[in-house]
């Protein structure tokens, strides 16, 4: 179809009228998959300026979104042609589980069928698998030859992943912790929301904004144990886990009615319910007394430090779907926002410690 746009563009503009673009869609629409062939047809029916550009008919024939194809497709009334994603029938088991995801992670119907159609399971949603995989067979098979690692047992922090402030010089320790967890009721907990929430948020999204996200909660959460609760260690994925499921509610809350995800507000209810039950214990654990005196039991700093991530960092990611982030101004405010936060904290850890007279547990 290339060449027979440049011949609807002799002067080598970039453009052509929207006229002669339709005309060339009604003329090849049936050799295009029916999705792109509506998008395209939304295209010419909300530009207002009479023309189409080149380069956004490239993008959508090559799965590139650029800021001003999406820009192109929102402004004025956009139409779509034909029924709701939801209402196809005769789909099958893969394509009905795609179409579910969409719906449950997008608002907009445009981008849900732009997702369904270009979706193509390559690479498949390996970063959260994986993370819970390493999470579950290390957390069985490494600490201290047990099955469940018990925060009430005296050997449980002599282990080389988790954070403790006595080790904080080992940097590794502030992403590692989350692969170790206090008790099998907390691993059982984070597992199930990784797998419901970060795997569907992945295949949308894709491996390398999801795990950004992930990473970014992880180190927030060690980091703002180090500052706000210098003499407790650290353990479970929580802070990573915590971003991803709020940046998800808060994309929920903030585009309510464009979500068309089934039964919205019971899950929600049931998430943040979750949620609460699993910080609520992560607390009562945190001040009840240790059964082995001066083993502290683990901070829920990192259940805080993780949330604050997703409603900031992660909202921008997930809101702008298949848009370059590097254009977004609050993308670059809320990432030195972070940065900044990182950059104090690695200085308190240097020089605080040393400074505030802080009864540290001793070294495990």
């Amino acid at each position: 179809h290339f060449p027979l746009l440049f011949q609807f563009d002799p002067d080598n503009t970039g453009y052509i009228s929207t006229e002669k673009f339709r005309s060339l869609l009604q003329r090849h629409g049936s050799e295009l998959d029916p999705h792109k062939l509506e998008v395209l047809l939304a295209l010419a029916d909300s530009n207002s300026e009479g023309r189409i550009c080149y380069q956004d008919f490239v993008n959508l024939m090559s799965n590139k979104r650029s800021n001003s194809f999406r820009q192109a497709i929102l402004q004025g009334n956009r139409r779509l042609c034909s029924k709701a994603l939801l209402e196809e029938t005769g789909l099958s088991l893969s394509q009905r589980l795609i179409r579910h995801v969409a719906y449950e992670t997008l608002p907009r119907e445009i981008d849900r069928k732009w997702y369904y159609d270009s979706y193509t399971c390559c690479p498949p949603p390996w970063f959260m698998i994986t993370i819970t995989i390493v999470a579950f067979f290390l957390y069985n098979g490494v600490v201290l030859d047990r099955f469940v690692l018990q925060v009430t047992h005296p050997l449980y922090l002599k282990n080389a992943l988790l954070y403790h402030p006595q080790l904080r010089a080992q940097a590794w320790r502030y992403l590692t912790y989350i692969f170790m967890h206090a008790g099998i009721e907390h691993l059982g907990l984070n597992v199930v929301l990784q797998l419901l929430v970060g795997v569907p948020l992945e295949m949308v999204h894709g491996a390398a904004r999801i795990s950004f996200v992930y990473v970014a909660g992880v180190v927030a959460g060690s980091l703002a144990v180090s500052v706000a609760d210098m003499t407790a260690p650290v353990v479970g994925s929580s802070g990573g886990v915590y971003a991803l499921v709020s940046a998800h509610l808060a994309n929920i809350v903030m585009n309510w009615s464009g979500m068309k995800c089934q039964f919205k507000l019971l899950r929600m209810a049931v998430a943040l319910i979750c949620m609460s039950f699993e910080f609520g214990r992560a607390v009562w654990l945190r001040f009840h007394p240790s059964a082995y005196p001066p083993c502290p039991h683990p901070s829920f700093m990192a259940h805080l430090g993780g949330v604050m991530v997703g409603i900031t960092i992660g909202v921008v990611i997930l809101r702008n779907y298949e848009q370059r982030l590097q254009d977004q101004t609050l993308w670059w405010i809320f990432l030195s926002i972070y940065l900044i936060f990182v950059l104090f904290a690695i200085f308190w850890n240097i020089f605080a410690y040393s400074l505030l007279d802080l009864k540290l547990p001793p070294p495990p």
